[in-house]
């Protein structure tokens, strides 16, 4: 036994596994007492209340949703709405911190210093604030008597009403799935690295495989056309309100204007050191070999920015993913919202806690594993961005 415990390798083992076997207890006896305080309270533990009806209806949700409907039924409905918050805001957040982040590395100096004072502004205002900001502003517009039209939409102080096609929620869900993945696929084939007699190929691809989505996601929409509806649904009004069309609810407004100009100001930094760590060199050289200012900043400055900003906005997207847990502050009903409701009906605080914690978990890691995988797609060997 004393040799045993001379062996560094063997005391190194040892000392793990007592680590590790205390922290398993400390673990058993804390749901051991968990359990029996609720015992004692007359709380029920377990996941069996998943299958029991809610009793409560929500205000928005991309799925159908009654009262009769299961907490595991309502549990989805949060997760996609949140999923369905998270894209939007995450898309629009980075067209304006790319607009941004190109107005602040642009040699006009106006544009520069707008884009300063942008980021400047809004990257110091907390983005709760934002949000009551946007929410407040947002419903105190016009009644839908006196709603501002235009191009077929009304703006109200009840909503945004939008044309919408009447197809089926698995249709339009298809639709969308299929414009993101080309959208991806067109990201990730730009920037991809193949030996030079793949170059044809690669560049066929490049506009194939997205087009090929894209079609798939119309003929999905075409496939799920509902019947005896007109396939676009104009909004109208009738009476005191609008009928027909997509409502987009105040609260689902105001977080997705707010996520886009918080999240956009801190994209736009990432862009600007981007584009900053691309070195001299490679600007001078593509300049040397008769590139113009837009072939250049297409095939030299944008491809290696976007190397260096990758890893950054991973993390990014991921900040702004569990920002869309703001959303129980002006009452959209989010993943959060539905655990905060589950655990006000059931009682059941600790089980719904761990879903929620499970849920962002699962969503934060396929970010990042996603990301992860384009980097590593799309990755020089060696340190290529330095002039």
């Amino acid at each position: 036994m004393g040799s045993l415990l001379r062996n560094r390798k063997a005391r190194a083992a040892l000392l793990q596994i007592l680590f590790v076997g205390t922290l398993l207890a400390l673990l058993i006896s804390a749901v051991l007492i968990a359990k029996q305080n609720l015992d004692a309270k007359g709380i029920t533990s377990g996941f069996g209340f998943l299958e029991k009806a809610t009793g409560w209806n929500v205000n928005f949700s991309l799925l159908p949703a009654s009262s009769n409907d299961p907490y595991w039924w309502y549990f989805l409905i949060g997760i996609t709405n949140t999923l369905f918050l998270g894209i939007v805001g995450l898309v629009c957040a980075t067209i304006v911190g790319m607009v941004v982040g190109l107005a602040r590395t642009s040699s006009n100096e106006l544009a520069a210093l707008l884009g300063r004072t942008y980021v400047d502004f809004f990257r110091n205002i907390p983005l709760i604030l934002q949000v009551f900001f946007w929410y407040a502003l947002i419903t105190r517009l016009p009644t839908p008597r006196e709603a501002h039209e235009a191009w077929g939409m009304a703006l109200t102080n009840r909503g945004l009403y939008m044309p919408t096609l009447n197809v089926g929620s698995w249709a339009f869900i298809a639709f969308l799935v299929a414009g993101l993945a080309a959208f991806v696929a067109f990201v990730v084939l730009s920037l991809a690295e193949v030996p030079r007699h793949a170059v044809r190929a690669l560049r066929t691809a490049r506009w194939a495989l997205p087009l090929a989505l894209l079609v798939t996601g119309l003929l999905c929409l075409l496939l799920g056309r509902l019947p005896d509806f007109p396939f676009l649904d104009v909004p109208a009004l009738q009476g005191l309100n609008i009928r027909g069309g997509l409502r987009v609810p105040p609260e689902f407004q105001a977080l997705v204007i707010a996520i886009a100009i918080y999240g956009g100001s801190y994209i736009a930094e990432i862009v600007r050191g981007g584009f900053k760590a691309v070195g001299r060199g490679q600007v001078e050289a593509a300049r040397s070999v008769g590139l113009s200012g837009w072939q250049t900043f297409v095939y030299v400055r944008l491809p290696l920015a976007m190397r260096a900003m990758l890893p950054i906005l991973a993390n990014q997207y991921v900040w702004l993913i569990k920002a869309t847990t703001l959303g129980i502050t002006v009452g959209f009903t989010d993943f959060f919202m539905i655990v905060a409701l589950t655990i006000n009906h059931s009682g059941q605080t600790i089980e719904a806690i761990a879903i929620l914690m499970a849920g962002f978990l699962a969503i934060n890691l396929s970010i990042a594993a996603i990301f992860n995988r384009i980097n590593k797609a799309i990755a020089l060997k060696g340190n290529q961005l330095r002039g």
